[in-house]
């Protein structure tokens, strides 16, 4: 039963072209109320209408703007964390990570995944690893989808978090650890993000990062991801920091979901 009730969530997280768009709304636990998230239910609101398929954010606004959600898209709790921007001024070299939350706890909230990171190069990289492997366990008892966001971090090791060995590396230990699909960096061509692709046996869906300088940039990653074999995104500031969200939501979700080109895309902003 819970093998159904994995399958039955990801249902409602991955649209049946195996392809899903994502909005990030965690990052105000660690950066407080970030442009663009001052208010979450009028943010929430407008991912929705620009057609987003889930919604990866905290406890705290699962509790509060679950009436907004319910019955209208897809739900992934984070459940880690390491503090907020007073003591992770540099992830890079982050010394701690803890498990916040329970899997049991996720489940009886509703939610339809949950999400942990997987910090490589990091110091607390073993951290991240042993509750990523322990929450792994805890999905398949609780038949809940696993969120893996695997992330080279730069340091002595990785010099360059975008380099494709990295990303690879880092997106199959994710699936070697059990997630069911991964978050992680675009390489920069679909040249190179295949070979991200064609090494890792789960979905893999690209993060958006810091806020790009102008909308073609953000709509030609996201086209360069799926042309490589990627199934989405999950992206936050490049959709809920842009000046019209919906739209930019409803740009992106053209290109995921009917292959459209940069350019059709780019009629949705308009």
């Amino acid at each position: 039963m819970a093998y159904i009730g994995k399958k039955l969530r990801l249902g409602r997280i991955f649209k049946r072209d195996g392809r899903s768009l994502i909005v990030a709304m965690d990052h105000a636990v660690t950066f407080g109320p970030m442009q663009g998230l001052e208010n979450a239910g009028e943010t929430i609101e407008k991912v929705i209408e620009g057609g987003a398929d889930a919604i990866m954010t905290s406890f705290g606004i699962l509790k509060q703007s679950y009436d907004l959600m319910h019955g209208r898209v897809g739900t992934i709790l984070r459940i880690d964390s390491g503090g907020s921007i007073y003591c992770l001024l540099d992830f890079a070299n982050v010394t701690d990570w803890k498990l916040m939350y329970s899997v049991e706890q996720a489940v009886t909230m509703g939610v339809d995944g949950v999400i942990v990171m997987g910090f490589f190069g990091a110091p607390c990289e073993a951290a991240t690893l042993e509750i990523l492997g322990n929450v792994a366990e805890e999905c398949e008892v609780w038949g809940i989808p696993l969120l893996a966001e695997t992330l080279p971090m730069p340091g002595n090791i990785v010099k360059d978090s975008y380099d494709v060995g990295h990303v690879s590396l880092a997106a199959r230990i994710g699936a070697e650890y059990g997630a069911d699909f991964i978050k992680t960096n675009y390489t920069g061509s679909p040249e190179s993000f295949k070979k991200v692709t064609e090494t890792c046996p789960i979905p893999v869906l690209i993060a958006g990062g810091a806020k790009m300088d102008t909308a073609k940039d953000v709509l030609e990653v996201v086209k360069g991801a799926i042309d490589a074999g990627g199934k989405g995104v999950v992206f936050g500031r490049n959709i809920w920091q842009y000046k019209d969200p919906t739209a930019m939501t409803r740009a992106i979700a053209k290109i995921i979901h009917e292959n459209a080109t940069v350019e059709e895309a780019m009629k949705e902003l308009k």
